[in-house]
């Protein structure tokens, strides 16, 4: 049997672009813990690191997808260029601000200018539609992205804490500069797979794609999505911290994203052919089920790890059906948008789920804190058990064809 992943690889400039893209979204997870660590240390106060890190937070939710919009509209490198040069530079300030201990305002300032940081995300995923629009290697590269998301989010917030506190408290965040400096420019630099402007079909729809039902209907469950990953990681830390061992919260965490990533890979080789929103569905359903072990796991760290395990196994394969239904459902004079709202769900999600996972760990204990996953993953899946026929409709950049095809 060929190898899938071989296969997508051999096209050209792909291996280039997606390296590329690989050091140049480690930021999308170095920043915000990075941010709390250097602060923290050299301030001492953890409510404003925390503030601060919520401010960059917050505001690359609201610009993001406004970036990716222009995106769309003028291309990658026309807007991501200039938006990655301010989000560096105010980046810098924000670390010479933190070493110099200027006034608290700066601090937010510079955060706030760091949230122009480029959706990576959203951007390598239009250059393989560019590649594979309507091909089925087009999942087998979704499949790769997602899977890279969850391997980044564990390296990039270890390395950016683990430098921090064995080099320097500013070291996490340079290294997370360089990385966005040197990733985005070496992206950039390759042309020949950007994808071309495409304006706007005259009988097609207009105005930002969060407008559109599929993009609401995705970008919802996945809000739901992102509190379950943030629960399992609050969760963890706090039954480890009462079982008197909690260093093993790191094993927890990275087993977690271990059966997430490992089921991704086997996914996009697999590449099935069901309806990709009865595939999310599906994905759905098994989290649903395999966030209830959760539940009665507190006895042991090896046990909390068995059931982490279990219930991180449907977190990629939920990314990847995920895109793949923005990428059928949203024109692609809208796409990069398209993605980074979904992109947005995920990370508004993780920032819900933290604080209401941690309100139920201080009020009921540690344990009961995963009866915020079982809440979410249910909430997901009426989500998109009630958006069925919508996440099946055609492509929206195409409703005159589909009407005519309607007609026959």
């Amino acid at each position: 049997m060929p190898n899938p992943y071989a296969k997508i690889f051999s096209e050209p400039g792909a291996k280039g672009f997606s390296a590329a893209a690989f050091v140049g979204r480690l930021p999308l997870a170095m920043a915000p813990i990075g941010i709390v660590a250097m602060l923290s240390q050299t301030l001492g106060e953890y409510w404003l690191a925390g503030a601060v890190a919520a401010t960059y937070g917050i505001g690359n939710a609201f610009l993001a997808p406004q970036i990716s919009r222009l995106v769309d509209r003028y291309g990658q490198t026309r807007v991501a260029a200039p938006a990655t040069v301010v989000s560096a530079l105010a980046f810098l300030l924000l670390i010479l601000a933190s070493h110099l201990a200027w006034p608290a305002w700066t601090l937010f300032a510079a955060a706030l200018g760091a949230a122009t940081l480029p959706s990576m995300s959203a951007m390598v995923r239009a250059r393989w539609s560019e590649l594979f629009r309507d091909r089925p290697e087009l999942n087998t590269a979704f499949a790769f992205e997602s899977s890279a998301d969850e391997l980044l989010y564990i390296t990039g917030a270890s390395l950016s804490v683990g430098l921090a506190a064995a080099w320097f408290p500013e070291a996490g965040m340079l290294a997370c500069t360089l990385f966005l400096v040197l990733g985005s420019a070496a992206f950039l630099a390759q042309r020949g797979t950007e994808p071309p402007v495409r304006a706007p079909q005259a009988d097609g729809p207009t105005g930002s794609a969060i407008g559109l039902r599929p993009v609401q209907i995705v970008t919802l469950a996945l809000i739901f999505v992102g509190a379950i990953f943030a629960t399992a990681e609050v969760s963890s830390i706090a039954i480890t911290k009462e079982l008197g061992e909690p260093g093993g919260a790191s094993l927890v965490i990275g087993v977690y994203a271990l059966g997430s990533f490992v089921l991704g890979l086997v996914l996009g080789a697999i590449n099935p052919t069901m309806p990709l929103q009865r595939q999310l569905l599906i994905a759905l359903s098994v989290l649903m089920l395999t966030s209830l072990p959760l539940l009665v796991a507190g006895s042991s760290v090896a046990l909390l790890a068995a059931a982490v395990f279990l219930s991180g196994v449907a977190i990629s394969p939920t990314f990847i059906t995920a895109f793949g239904l923005i990428e059928r459902r949203v024109p692609a004079s809208m796409l990069t948008e398209g993605v980074t709202w979904v992109m947005t769900g995920i990370g508004i999600g993780m920032a819900l789920g933290a604080f209401v996972a941690g309100w139920v760990v201080d009020t009921f204990g540690p344990q009961n804190g995963f009866w915020v996953s079982v809440v979410a993953s249910a909430a997901a899946w009426i989500t998109v058990a009630l958006g069925q026929r919508t996440l099946a409709g055609e492509r929206a950049a195409a409703p005159a064809a589909a009407a005519t095809a309607l007609s026959r």
